[in-house]
Formats: C-alpha cells, structure tokens, sequence
C-alpha cells in the first residue's frame, strides 16, 4: 500500500541513523579496523537478520519453499556479492583515501542501484514523468557526490592525510573503488528483485510492514561470508587478534552491538519505506536513501570537528556538493509524487 510521506519520513530516519551508525568505532580506540568490524558483523549479519526474520515472518521454510531455490539463491548472491564489495572498500580507501572512495562508491551505488532496476522492471516509466523526476534525481546525486569527492580530497591534503602506502596505484584504487560502488548496489538489487520472497511471506500471514524481511535474512548472510573472511585476513596478517583480549575492552563488544543495531535497522526502514513508495519504491527509493547518508555524514563531520583547521575553502566545496544533495532530495520527493 502506497503512503508517500510515511515513506520518506522513514527514509530520513534510515538515512540519519545508516549515517550515525559508525560513531561508536571513535570509542574503541584499542581494537584495529578489523576487530570492530568482525564483531559488527556477527551482530549485524549473523544475528540480528535471522531473529528478526524469525519474529516477524512466519512459516520461513514455506516460503522459501514456495518463492523457489533459485529466487533465494539470486538473493543470496547479491548479498554475498555486497560482502566482496566491502572488501573492495576497504582496499580502495587504502589506495586513495576515505573522502574519494566514500563518494566514488556512495555515488555509483546509487546511480546504478536505482537506473537498473528501472530500465529492467519498469521499462514503461523510464520517459514517463516519475522516471524523468527519478533520473533527474540521480544525476544531482553524481554531482553532489562529486563536489564532495573533491572537498574530501581537498581537506585530505590541507591536513596532510594521505593513502596507507604511497605505492599503492591510484588508478588500481579507482578501480576498487568503483567495483565496491557496483557491489554495493546489489543491496538494492536483493530488495527490487526479491518480489517472490516478499509475496510469499505475504501469503503466509507476514505483516505487510515485515514481508521485506524475508529478503533480508539470505542477503544478509550471505554478505557475512566475504565480511567475516576479509576481517580475519587483516586478523592474521595484522596480528590484531590479540586485541579481543585487551584490557578495557570488554565494552567494545556493546558497542559493536550498538553500531549493528542502528545499522540494521536503517536498513530494516529503509525496506519498509520503499514498499511504502509504490511499484518503484526501490528505484526511487535507493538514491534518497544514499543522498541523506551523505547529507547526514557531512553534517556529522562538521559536528564532530572533521572540517577543523581545513581552511574555508574545502568546507565551501563540500557545502556545495551538499546543497547539491539537497536538491536531488527534493527532486526525488517530487518525483515520488508522479508515481
């Protein structure tokens, strides 16, 4: 059932707290990258998706069952390959640093995630008004990210961040970079494509609200493996396995949990409010969702003191991009009234 305005005061709310969802990591300063992350996705992937699903969809095995081995394994693939696209993230911010893979990626994702499942399920609206609206939206995306790509990189030098290693190629982290942004489209995939496991879980007595979590619990797996993988290479590698048992760490683990459930449920509001958009929730709803991380990121790193002692003219650029963001925001919301 259509309900554009709950829809995209869930899509705030989900972009807010998918933004948010990283400020615990600033408190567990005694762990690497690697330990959080681990412990993140055993909360996140592992846990939360199954019981979640398990409360809120009835009868899984029927509809597994009845949606059909292959829908599940479609799904399941596009969650495992996201969990690569993690990988690739973390590979390209080693190349060419936070700011540009974070809006290379951010700014794929949504391009992509949005125009393909238009162009392949809704090839009728591509030139009808909410499909121009939705293109229009996704364009102002590419340029808000864009702007922001160069205010982060600008800020990088005038701090002097610069990539973990000056060997690593710039072209090869480009490369990463846009491999995780196709990866972490295939979200977005699971959800437009998922339409027999949502009507299945429909048809067994799920709540309408809920039925989208039968999508999410075989991408979500699926998407620890190559996550739980890439975190115990770095484990090894790095000899970060002995931080687990570091003194004053034992809250880590809450903290962890606290990222995972702020994560999963934007993630779980986001589901809910593209069912709430109607036929083209997810195309139209995938590129809101990433504009408002990017907005609400940006808006923290203010906050936070990320922009201190950076000058005016990198903030100025970011402004910029943000504003940008904004307006793709108000165009999508436009367009979200067309459908």
């Amino acid at each position: 059932m259509q309900d554009t305005t709950m829809g995209i005061a869930l899509l705030i709310l989900a972009g807010v707290m998918n933004a948010s969802f990283t400020l615990p990591m600033k408190f567990t300063k005694k762990w690497s990258w690697e330990n959080t992350w681990l412990a993140w996705t055993i909360f996140a992937l592992l846990i939360l998706p199954p019981l979640v699903t398990y409360f809120t969809v009835p009868d899984l095995g029927g509809v597994y069952s009845q949606a059909g081995g292959g829908i599940v394994a479609t799904v399941a693939a596009f969650g495992a390959g996201w969990g690569v696209a993690q990988v690739f993230f973390g590979l390209a911010v080693d190349a060419i640093g936070i700011a540009l893979s974070f809006s290379i990626i951010l700014g794929m994702s949504a391009a992509v995630g949005s125009l393909i499942p238009l162009i392949q399920l809704h090839p009728d609206k591509v030139f009808a008004p909410a499909g121009l609206g939705i293109i229009a939206g996704v364009v102002l995306v590419l340029a808000g990210v864009t702007f922001c790509a160069i205010a982060g990189r600008r800020r990088e030098k005038v701090l002097g961040a610069q990539p973990a290693s000056g060997k690593k190629s710039f072209g090869r982290g480009l490369t990463f970079a846009v491999l995780s942004g196709l990866g972490a489209a295939l979200v977005n995939f699971g959800v437009a494509f998922g339409g027999p496991l949502i009507k299945a879980a429909r048809f067994a007595g799920a709540d309408s609200m809920w039925t989208i979590n039968a999508v999410w619990l075989p991408l979500m797996v699926a998407g620890a493996i190559p996550n739980l993988a890439y975190c115990i290479y770095l484990l090894r590698k790095n000899r970060t396995g002995g931080n687990f048992a570091a003194g004053g760490t034992a809250s880590y683990w809450s903290l962890a949990a606290v990222m995972a459930v702020f994560w999963f449920a934007s993630t779980l509001m986001y589901g809910v409010a593209s069912g709430k958009l109607g036929e083209l929730g997810p195309v139209l709803g995938w590129p809101f969702f990433m504009s408002l991380i990017v907005i609400t990121a940006s808006v923290l790193g203010v906050i936070t003191g990320e922009w201190k002692n950076t000058g005016k003219g990198p903030l100025r650029v970011q402004m910029v991009g943000v504003a940008l963001l904004v307006l793709a925001v108000i165009v999508l919301s436009r367009a979200s009234q067309l459908v």
